[in-house]
């Protein structure tokens, strides 16, 4: 009877989600809708106001506008679906909403990865190259590194979700996870997943191999073109564009990191889930703070931008 069970297709997977206590489903739901909720006026806020705004119409700003998109994307892979589940009490998802799932999170965060190498070129060469910035960074330059970090992330996630749902998923499907992350998928497949997990490690090992390289060697240069500044005031304003971008490397890296290379504990899959949480929901929300709370420009662009809204208000 085992037998004929686990040799049944399923057509549908269960999220198990991240906790079966209903005390704690109603406190993670205010919680989670607080954080998307402000995930999305942070994120897209910050593009409205680089796009409206003449004085952060620069490469940089391109850059940032670009990030804060992606991660309103890349937080609306997962929020969505995890605020539903949270409410009812049968998670199950499609075996084609799960490949979207999966595809859209490797694919957006794969893409973050790259635009945060393409952020730190920029940067590499407003402080290193100041007077060929404009013509280096053209804004054809800008686009086309954006749309080359969109081409490499999805290319990334086509392999991986082609790989993983072309293999037989057998009942009773349950992913122990509050979304669909390839490796609790993979899980559930009663065929070798050997070639899939190499592939895993392999890509995401290459890319945060390159992309943490990418940065590592622009801030290598950077710092050694602000260490022959004369002044301690030109060091700091030069070195100030750069920590903004750093912390969120940090956050975003960090979080990637911590989760594939820390010692693998008993509760490996609370644990990882909690991580998931972080990288997933938090980080997006993080990354407008870090840029608007540091940064002067964006908080003159800001002031402005409020100030012209309330005249608008009075003079009609």
């Amino acid at each position: 009877m085992v037998e004929v069970n686990q040799s049944r297709q399923v057509l549908e997977l269960t999220l198990v989600g991240l906790t079966d206590n209903p005390d704690l489903q109603a406190p993670l739901f205010v919680l989670f809708f607080l954080i998307y909720f402000s995930t999305l006026v942070g994120n897209l806020g910050m593009v409205v106001l680089i796009r409206s705004s003449r004085q952060l119409h620069s490469p940089m700003y391109f850059f940032l506008s670009s990030l804060s998109l992606l991660d309103a994307c890349y937080s609306t892979v997962v929020a969505p679906r995890t605020l539903m589940d949270l409410l009812v009490e049968k998670k199950t998802i499609s075996l084609a909403g799960c490949a979207t799932q999966v595809f859209l999170f490797i694919g957006l965060g794969s893409t973050e990865c790259f635009l945060l190498a393409a952020m730190a070129y920029d940067r590499y060469v407003a402080i290193c190259h100041p007077l060929l910035y404009p013509a280096i960074m053209s804004h054809r330059v800008c686009v086309l590194l954006v749309a080359w970090s969109y081409l490499l992330g999805l290319l990334h996630s086509v392999v991986h979700t082609s790989f993983t749902f072309s293999l037989a998923f057998c009942w009773p499907g349950r992913v122990d996870h509050f979304y669909c992350e390839i490796m609790p998928v993979l899980a559930l497949s009663c065929s070798d997943t050997w070639v899939n997990r190499c592939l895993v490690f392999a890509l995401a090992g290459l890319i945060e191999m390159v992309t943490i390289s990418a940065v590592l060697v622009s801030y290598s240069f950077i710092l050694s073109t602000i260490s022959k500044i004369s002044s301690a005031q030109g060091r700091h304003k030069a070195f100030s564009t750069c920590t903004s971008h750093l912390a969120g490397v940090t956050i975003f890296h960090g979080s990637i990191l911590a989760l594939n290379f820390r010692p693998r504990p008993s509760d490996v899959l609370s644990t990882d889930k909690i991580f998931a949480v972080f990288y997933s929901l938090v980080v997006p929300l993080l990354n407008p703070l870090i840029y608007s709370l540091r940064n002067r420009e964006v908080k003159n662009a800001l002031r402005d931008f409020l100030r012209w809204k309330q005249l608008w208000h009075i003079f009609t």
